[in-house]
């Protein structure tokens, strides 16, 4: 059972946000510092999720050429590199729980100065890689212990950066602020397209294969240090800060993932089939719309990158939108949009693509991504309500991380591997279906958390350790 199925006060009422002393930031209203978190939390996001996705899209232009020069077609090239892609997102749920232990022992903030660190080096290693011609299969072979770093920094990252706001925002609004840190991955990816389309639109195509494209990666060594400064100066959220402190006090209190998996499995279950639908889309989106385009249509990459460019920006405003719209209706009718317009998406977004029509790109990939918003949005809230304090980044790390494995992971291997066996995008628009179908049903098997306390959460989870506890000793 999850936290969400023992706390019985009605979400939004005065109850919920007082019981066991208030909320973790009381009423509606914003604490003081509150932008100052977010802002910390949105800065570090920016920088590690700019070096995630620079990979990705290099991944869909790049790499299958410089890599993997042997694979035989084009898109087995593609697929090659989005293989070590992949590894990425298998090195997350190792980093979610490493960092996620660490996190709920010591604290998200320095948690988050370690990963901004780690993933930054790693990617500025990846931009100095020579290439197959040069150095044969060591070369895709460090360019997979490079990539497994990234992932392995960024599993930690995530959770930290969301519940650093989350635990910090008011009851009422904790769905908007909290949307924030989400936010921030399109910045990143903005960032990361930005910087790939003017390289490749000022350079020769031979020039940009050769060099061009390593700019990008070195550019991270300099944000990585104005990310990891602006770390340094905010605070842990005081009721992480009392949760540590009872949980140093207590033997009864255990943390970490082992701990989270044995009282909260519904919790992660829950969190994984949220994740699913919403990290499919995303990918489906912006990396195999682009192998679709190139190897299809040979569609113009400057274009093409553009494209996405405007789609992002776009997505950057929608998704507070959508969080604040999460926190007055609530999170199950949002949520259940968002899978629900999901589903439908690429059965209009492929015959648009195939249209070539500059601006019908842009608006399939946009409208895209707005559907995803309304998953993506209240997905911080939604998790860090389903746990308890002293497990939260733990259980958030492991519902969200896991489920990149399965999901963001693998798919534009699996779209891009349907495409090659069925030379049709309609089984690729099946497979995002069934996806949605599936994040659906898990919502509605939800309880509505819209205005609950956490420390009504935390009030619910201590019931049940004194519970157990007492049960031991009679």
């Amino acid at each position: 059972m999850s936290v969400n199925d023992r706390v019985r006060v009605e979400p939004g009422t005065a109850g919920a946000r007082n019981e066991a002393g208030g909320s973790a930031a009381g009423g509606g209203a914003a604490p003081r510092g509150l932008k100052k978190v977010v802002a910390a939390s949105m800065v570090g996001t920016v920088v590690e999720w700019y070096e995630f996705f620079l990979y990705a899209t290099a991944a869909s232009l790049v790499f299958g050429t410089v890599f993997f020069p042997n694979a035989g077609t084009r898109l087995d090239g593609i697929i090659a590199a989005f293989l070590t892609y992949a590894v990425g997102f298998i090195a997350r749920p190792l980093g979610g729980i490493v960092f996620g232990q660490i996190g709920d022992r010591l604290g998200r903030k320095h948690t988050l100065q370690v990963t901004i660190i780690m993933i930054g080096a790693a990617t500025f290693l990846i931009g100095c890689l020579p290439g197959f011609d040069s150095i044969g299969y060591w070369a895709p072979a460090l360019l997979v212990v490079l990539r497994f770093i990234q992932g392995f920094a960024l599993g930690g990252e995530w959770g930290g950066a969301v519940l650093l706001v989350a635990e910090q925002s008011p009851d009422r609004s904790r769905a908007f602020w909290a949307s924030w840190p989400q936010a921030a991955v399109p910045v990143g990816n903005l960032l990361a397209t930005l910087v790939l389309l003017t390289m490749s639109a000022v350079l020769p195509a031979e020039q940009f294969l050769g060099w061009g494209w390593r700019v990008a990666f070195w550019i991270s060594a300099l944000i990585v240090l104005v990310g990891y400064y602006i770390r340094t100066h905010v605070n842990e959220a005081p009721i992480f800060i009392e949760a540590r402190a009872e949980a140093e006090a207590s033997k009864a209190v255990r943390v970490g993932v082992f701990e989270v998996v044995r009282r909260y499995p519904r919790g992660v279950l829950s969190a994984m089939g949220l994740r699913l639908a919403e990290n499919i889309l995303y990918y489906i989106i912006v990396s195999f719309s682009i192998v679709y385009l190139v190897t299809v249509h040979e569609y113009n990459t400057s274009q093409l990158l553009l494209a996405l460019l405007i789609a992002h920006a776009v997505h950057f405003a929608v998704i507070p939108q959508a969080g604040r719209l999460a926190d007055r209706i609530g999170r199950k009718p949002v949520y259940l949009a968002g899978a629900v317009l999901g589903a439908t998406w690429a059965f209009f977004a492929f015959p648009l693509f195939d249209t070539l029509n500059p601006v019908l790109i842009v608006a399939a990939v946009t409208i895209g991504l707005c559907f995803h918003a309304l998953m993506y949005a209240g997905q911080p809230a939604i998790m860090a309500e389903m746990f308890p304090t002293r497990m939260r980044y733990s259980g958030v790390s492991l519902g969200y991380q896991v489920t990149s494995v399965v999901a963001g992971s693998l798919a534009p291997i699996i779209a891009s591997a349907l495409l090659q066996q069925y030379s049709s995008w309609i089984p690729v628009a099946l497979y995002v279906l069934i996806a949605c179908a599936i994040t659906a049903v898990t919502v509605l098997t939800l309880r509505e958390t819209r205005g609950i306390s956490l420390r009504a959460v935390d009030a619910a989870d201590a019931a049940r350790v004194a519970a157990e506890s007492g049960t031991v000793r009679a």
